[in-house]
């Protein structure tokens, strides 16, 4: 990981952003103190295919015969 100070981070930030792109986390201080980290961003999956997942996760799932209206009463209790 390689560390800058907030000036050079702020005159040289396309170079740095190129390098993050590159997969290099940069660590930015302020008086030798560390404020802030550039990490490479990840990718987000589609909406879709977090619908998707979370249908395939609960195939199979049952309430064992018990009503949400009852679990929703349980837990007022």
């Amino acid at each position: 990981m390689r560390t800058v100070g907030a000036y050079e981070a702020n005159t040289t930030l396309s170079r740095l952003l190129e390098a993050v792109e590159a997969g290099e986390t940069i660590s930015i201080t302020r008086h030798g103190r560390e404020v802030a980290k550039l990490v490479p961003a990840r990718e987000q999956p589609l909406h879709s295919e977090v619908v998707t997942a979370l249908r395939a996760a609960r195939t199979g799932v049952r309430r064992s015969g018990t009503s949400l209206r009852r679990l929703i009463e349980a837990g007022r209790r």
